[in-house]
């Protein structure tokens, strides 16, 4: 899994027909210390994050392995939205 931060949506009214009815979210990859990673990646919603959230995303097959994705053609998903999290006893993040 990995950490993420919720920058956008993406909207495709044609798609694959296994596809509809899942949302699309843009997603920034952040490291264990909460710092922005280059790169973005779009993610299913499995849960209902929002811009702005910090998630957990899996990519690759793991992807699609949840109720939302389960047999569809995805290679992210969002599984996650963060609370908190520490590192080395230090809170790095708190909703």
């Amino acid at each position: 899994m990995l950490l993420g931060k919720v920058v956008g949506t993406l909207v495709a009214t044609r798609k694959e027909a296994s596809m509809e009815g899942l949302k699309f979210l843009v997603l920034r990859q952040m490291d264990i210390d909460g710092k922005d990673v280059s790169g973005t990646v779009v993610a299913a919603d499995g849960v209902g994050a929002g811009v702005g959230e910090v998630v957990l995303y899996a990519t690759g097959s793991a992807a699609r392995q949840t109720t939302a994705t389960h047999e569809r053609p995805c290679d992210a998903v969002i599984m996650a939205i963060v609370d908190s999290w520490e590192v080395d006893g230090k809170e790095v993040f708190r909703k």
